[in-house]
């Protein structure tokens, strides 16, 4: 006899409910820039929901860290990403990709303190590496079909320029009295600087 997958749209909808809830409350804790304070317990209480319920959607600490992540990255557009790569045009390609994260950092500016803090926290630390290290992949396959003919060690110092100015911390600093559009703009400017020294 099969067994009979029972489901309620009612509880799906409410079990949602709580995940977007507990994922607007790990957000709220991360913003206070104090890493120590984000931890299951604390969540679940901001959210009002139980841990056990933390627990059970998200499984761990960390894994309720990359839900915040991934929750971030797609309220933030990085979503776009794909299509700016598919682009034909790989220089075109690259200053959409750059627009994107100066506009993701825009719009999670919370993320700063936590860039600053990740000597705090290991967990916290990887799972930022992680991400990072997708940005720089990004970026080494743009190099490569802008510039795949130049020496392999040139094209690691080229994107390793242009991973340290699309990163958060080089936005936050060039974004001090200056618009977003004038930030993107200067990152641009140094990342094509950056091809050029091929």
């Amino acid at each position: 006899m099969t067994k009979r997958h029972y489901s309620s749209p009612v509880r799906e909808k409410a079990a949602a409910e709580k995940r977007e809830r507990t994922l607007a409350a790990a957000a709220e804790v991360l913003a206070s820039g104090d890493l120590t304070a984000f931890s299951l317990d604390a969540v679940a209480q901001r959210a009002g929901v139980t841990r056990l319920t933390v627990y059970n959607q998200f499984g761990s600490r960390s894994g309720l860290l990359e839900a915040v992540f991934d929750d971030r990255a797609m309220r933030g557009g990085l979503g776009r990403i794909a299509s700016a790569m598919a682009m034909a045009d790989a220089q075109a390609a690259l200053r959409r990709i750059i627009e994107i994260f100066c506009e993701f950092w825009e719009s999670n500016r919370a993320l700063g303190p936590l860039h600053a803090a990740i000597s705090l926290d290991p967990e916290f630390a990887a799972a930022l590496e992680q991400r990072n290290e997708r940005r720089r992949r990004l970026l080494t396959t743009l190099v490569t079909r802008l510039a795949g003919e130049a020496p392999l060690a040139r094209r690691r110092d080229a994107v390793d320029m242009m991973f340290v100015m699309t990163g958060q911390p080089a936005y936050a600093s060039l974004r001090k009295g200056r618009s977003t559009v004038e930030a993107c703009r200067l990152i641009t400017h140094g990342c094509e600087a950056a091809l050029r020294a091929l």
